[in-house]
């Protein structure tokens, strides 16, 4: 039997009101005696379930209502309809409790204070948190360890680069130990090296705490490297909730095939093997049907002399960007 989902949430829908307003000084006095608002649906009636321990991707284009979701998982902001319960608890009560047990990181948003050293924040959320000294000790150590921070605990946060104050929010957001993490695009603006490094921390952190992860990210490298699930989500609706897998068999029924040859080719020679991307001198590449792949493979290594063969599915970022274009059309 499976385990009681820890994230709950059943036609979660949430309306802004907006001011109707016309420009100039007219339309500001016209505004100001007589206010008109319109409705602007931001989530549509979205529901889905997570599984303690998960990690689970939640893409979309910006303005998709991943941000308001995560806002309202964590009690920022009220739903206007719909239910909501992530562990055991509803949101937008924010009891202790609840507080305690989650946390939110936002990539393009700071809680460290700009000019003291990371650790004189730390200090301050144990306290918070409600965290002795030696618990606080003994977390800060283990974090500081797993993330590879070091003399950056002691510097001014204005010192550090982008990647190191990166790893010190995530230490700040993790110290008391939440089951749940809520993480809003936290490899933002970050360089490839600083990326991976992220990703590496959290996919251990999962593995060692269990914790449950939502994860929202424009760099499809942070999906792949972390979810086997994703939720996908345009103009506010949720139209797709399943394995990133099963995602990219439904996207695409090709796989690309990349073959480097012992000796110049015709590419008209591989025609009849299936769509040609690309040839140069020794290299070919061939977009094949994924049910033909065991047949042609077999054929080209029968007449041709091959060096080396890679198989591989279309960059994900190609087949999301599909997936979010027909969701337009």
């Amino acid at each position: 039997m499976k385990d009681r989902a820890i994230i709950d949430v059943e036609q979660l829908s949430k309306t802004y009101q907006i001011s109707d307003k016309d420009p100039g000084f007219k339309g500001t006095l016209k505004h100001f005696l007589s206010r008109k608002t319109f409705g602007v649906e931001a989530v549509k009636n979205v529901s889905f379930k997570i599984q303690p321990g998960e990690i689970v991707g939640f893409l979309g284009a910006n303005g998709a209502g991943k941000t308001t979701i995560l806002k309202m998982l964590c009690g920022l902001i009220y739903p206007s309809s719909g239910s909501i319960y992530v562990d055991g608890f509803n949101p937008a009560k924010r009891q202790n409790d609840f507080l305690k047990n989650i946390t939110l990181v936002m990539g393009q948003k700071q809680q460290l204070i700009w000019d003291l050293p990371p650790m004189d924040s730390l200090q301050v959320n144990a306290a918070i948190y409600g965290l002795s000294e030696s618990e606080a000790t003994n977390r800060i150590k283990e974090l500081s360890i797993m993330l590879e921070l070091g003399e950056e605990l002691y510097r001014p946060v204005r010192k550090l680069s982008l990647g190191q104050r990166m790893k010190t929010e995530l230490l700040a957001s993790l110290l008391h130990k939440p089951s749940v993490l809520f993480l809003d695009e936290p490899t933002l603006g970050l360089d490839v090296n600083a990326q991976a490094r992220v990703r590496s921390f959290l996919s251990e952190y999962n593995r060692k705490t269990g914790a449950t992860i939502l994860l929202t990210s424009h760099y499809m490298a942070d999906i792949t490297a972390l979810c086997s699930r994703v939720l996908c989500i345009h103009k506010g609706e949720l139209f797709y909730d399943g394995g990133l897998n099963s995602l990219t068999n439904k996207l695409t029924p090709y796989r690309e095939l990349r073959i480097e040859l012992k000796d110049q080719f015709n590419p008209k020679e591989f025609e009849n093997y299936g769509i040609i991307k690309t040839n140069t001198d020794r290299f070919i590449e061939i977009r094949i049907l994924r049910t033909e792949l065991p047949k042609v493979i077999s054929r080209i290594l029968e007449r041709f002399e091959v060096i080396d063969i890679e198989i591989k599915d279309p960059p994900i970022e190609e087949l999301i960007g599909k997936l979010f274009n027909q969701r337009r059309i």
